[in-house]
């Protein structure tokens, strides 16, 4: 068990407390992957070594010190890998870290449900549970051969050695700088999904405004729903062009609520990261033709102009794509 996922339990809206937090995972070793707005992956082999002690008495160092300096507490998932980490972290609870050692993965693996596996989406796992393959200990026993004829010859081999308990990821050091993000919490718990829409609406505008304002682009958006019980969802989408512009981003957004496949569900927060950030300079456009989309583009300029004459509240984000 030498990785560990960690959520800080920020409260809404203070995400730039994040960066202070990593600050502190850095403090133990300097392979840390930021999962923003509340989260990281520390790799703890070579903090074993150097430290004499275990990933889980790390855990519970960092735990402390996150409480004492930071007034924060936090969550702990550990495993032999990132995936087995992060799935640990489903599990864990405020004060407990809980831990998927080396001999439990195919135990703790075998009766989870297949939308439990990152990576897995609400379209495959209905295609898996359609031939039968509901759990994670029922993929793993299926042939490898059956897999690649429902989900591809690569995400098969894949999704086989994952429910098997094989393990490829990595921790890969980024930085926070790398993303912008914007939340949207409700005053209570949720459940319409047409104003979860247009909290998506609001935030994607916003993520845009500040992008074009930044002379940013971005290659991916994240979603993250937060629900009432403090559990989370988070989907990620690599989008067809890089870009700043905030259909394309509502577009998105909208495209990654759907296919959550949200019935009922009571939500807390939803917020919006746009990730790859890069000089809007050296992106390139592709022309569309479309009257529409141009013509929301030269609103968009019109609205970036007022915004820098008049400040940030001169057009609400997202009001142009109303």
């Amino acid at each position: 068990m030498t990785i560990l996922c960690v959520r800080f339990q920020l409260p809404p809206m203070h995400e730039a407390a994040l960066p202070g937090l990593l600050g502190l995972l850095e403090e133990f070793t300097p392979v840390v992957q930021a999962m923003p707005p509340d989260g990281a992956l520390a790799d703890l082999r070579g903090a074993e070594r150097y430290f004499g002690r275990t990933a889980l008495e790390l855990a519970s160092v960092i735990r402390v010190r996150a409480l004492a300096l930071h007034g924060v507490d936090c969550v702990i998932g550990a495993g032999p890998g990132p995936m087995l980490a992060r799935m640990a972290l489903a599990d864990a609870r405020p004060g407990l870290t809980r831990a998927v050692a080396e001999d439990e993965v195919r135990e703790f693996l075998a009766d989870r449900p297949v939308v439990a596996l990152p990576g897995v989406g609400t379209r495959t796992a209905r295609t898996l549970c359609e031939y039968g393959l509901d759990t994670l200990g029922r993929v793993a026993a299926a042939p490898l051969s059956t897999l690649q004829r429902l989900v591809g010859a690569r995400a098969g081999r894949e999704l086989h050695e994952k429910a098997n308990g094989i393990d490829r990821g990595r921790v890969v050091p980024n930085a926070v700088s790398r993303s912008l993000a914007t939340e949207r919490p409700f005053t209570r718990d949720e459940l319409d999904p047409g104003r979860h829409r247009r909290a998506l609406l609001s935030a994607a505008g916003e993520l845009g405004a500040r992008l074009r304002a930044l002379d940013k682009v971005c290659r991916s958006l994240t979603l993250t729903v937060r629900y009432a019980d403090r559990s989370t969802t988070t989907r990620a989408r690599t989008l067809a062009e890089p870009t700043a512009h905030s259909a394309a981003l509502t577009e998105a957004a909208y495209g990654l609520y759907e296919a959550l496949g949200l019935q009922r569900a009571r939500v807390r927060a939803i917020a919006l990261r746009a990730e790859g950030l890069d000089p809007a300079e050296q992106a390139s456009h592709q022309l569309t033709f479309d009257p529409v989309d141009e013509k929301l583009r030269r609103l968009e300029e019109v609205a970036d102009r007022a915004r820098a004459k008049f400040g940030p509240r001169a057009v609400m984000p997202g009001s142009l794509a109303a």
